[in-house]
């Protein structure tokens, strides 16, 4: 009986890992249909997350008293140059209740 060829020993100077030209087993983080504008799209959200260390933990100190997270906060700021507090129950409560539609 011979072996499969999957069970064969990886030719010199392999790493024996998956191969990277099969879809089913490895998707870039861009997704299947080439990088487009990935880069410049994570090199935006960076600049728009990223914040001065003091600036950063009051925000994140807001965000945890309201029930969000720091992503959610800061995104609120972004989209609609709000920031949220106790008094916006209605919208705290929409932004909650989308993140399970998102995952």
């Amino acid at each position: 009986m011979t072996k499969p060829v999957a069970d064969a020993p990886a030719p010199q100077n392999h790493n024996g890992g998956p191969p990277l030209d099969d879809p089913d087993v490895h998707v870039p983080p861009w997704g299947r249909n080439g990088i487009g504008r990935y880069f410049e799209w994570a090199a935006a959200k960076k600049r728009a997350f990223d914040a001065p260390m003091d600036i950063a933990r009051i925000r994140a100190r807001r965000a945890a008293m309201i029930g969000l997270t720091y992503e959610e906060y800061v995104l609120e700021i972004l989209e609609r140059g709000r920031y949220l507090n106790a008094g916006d129950a209605t919208r705290i409560a929409e932004i909650i209740a989308r993140r399970g539609v998102r995952d």
